[in-house]
């Protein structure tokens, strides 16, 4: 590959398309949600900060000779426990499948043969992997899922002061948005920006998935505390991410 090769789907041609298929490029789809995030962030959060990690990962892999290329984010996910506070966008889960399923169709008719679903959203989580999993067997390619910080594991937590990973709305994601786009961090509603630090009631056990609404769950609508929040922290967040991710992804054993 080219030094500092485009990796943008949208900002290639078709022939450089084909020519990155040929290559057996991976194909990143970013997947997010448009929802409240507290009083103090704009609802494109996870947009934001899902793109914004496939970017640094597909970049760490390009520069190390992977061939790469990343989706525009598909930006609508499950977020009916937001529903409640307003500002928030969510589709039914036959929807959302068809959507990704679409998406990953397209990548397969085009000529790809690995995808990665990219999910930014936790509401997402459990429906991307039963997304994955349906278009490998319906499409026979390889296809991925997983949320990013979930594949980040433990690199996060020695960056945060006040949590381990990501929340909602929180140190973590505030610290992003101040790196990535720090027009839609209202600084001046910081003091606001806490709440609990978990989504469930005492004694549900953590592989216990029940979602609730947050408005049932947190005034704020934040999970965590964004108050230590700082785009320092953001960019080794990002930094964090891309390089544990992009060497999962490099697993040729992952694809086989």
């Amino acid at each position: 590959m080219a030094t500092n090769p485009e990796i943008e789907w949208m900002k290639l041609t078709f022939a450089e398309l084909n020519a990155r298929a040929a290559e057996d490029a991976l194909v990143i789809v970013p997947v997010a949600s448009l929802e409240q995030h507290g009083p103090h962030l704009a609802t494109g959060v996870d947009i934001v900060c899902a793109t914004g990690v496939s970017h640094r990962i597909a970049r760490r892999m390009a520069a190390s000779g992977k061939p790469v290329v990343v989706m525009p984010c598909v930006w609508t996910g499950l977020a009916e426990h937001h529903v409640p506070f307003g500002g928030t966008v969510t589709l039914d889960y036959a929807t959302f499948a068809a959507v990704l399923k679409g998406v990953v169709r397209s990548a397969a008719r085009a000529g790809f043969r690995r995808v990665m679903l990219l999910n930014g959203h936790g509401g997402n989580a459990e429906a991307v992997a039963v997304v994955g999993g349906e278009c490998q067997s319906e499409f026979g390619i390889a296809v991925a899922a997983g949320t990013y910080w979930h594949l980040a594991g433990d690199a996060f937590a020695p960056i945060l002061e006040r949590q381990s990973n990501v929340l909602h709305a929180c140190e973590a994601e505030t610290s992003m948005m101040m790196t990535l786009l720090p027009e839609a961090v209202r600084t001046d509603r910081l003091p606001e920006a806490h709440g609990p630090h978990s989504t469930r009631p005492e004694g549900q056990p953590a592989a216990m998935i029940r979602r609730r609404s947050f408005k049932d769950i947190t005034l704020s609508g934040v999970i965590g505390d964004a108050r230590s929040a700082s785009a320092e922290k953001g960019e080794a967040l990002l930094a964090a991410a891309a390089e544990s991710i992009a060497d999962e992804l490099a697993n040729a054993r992952l694809w086989g």
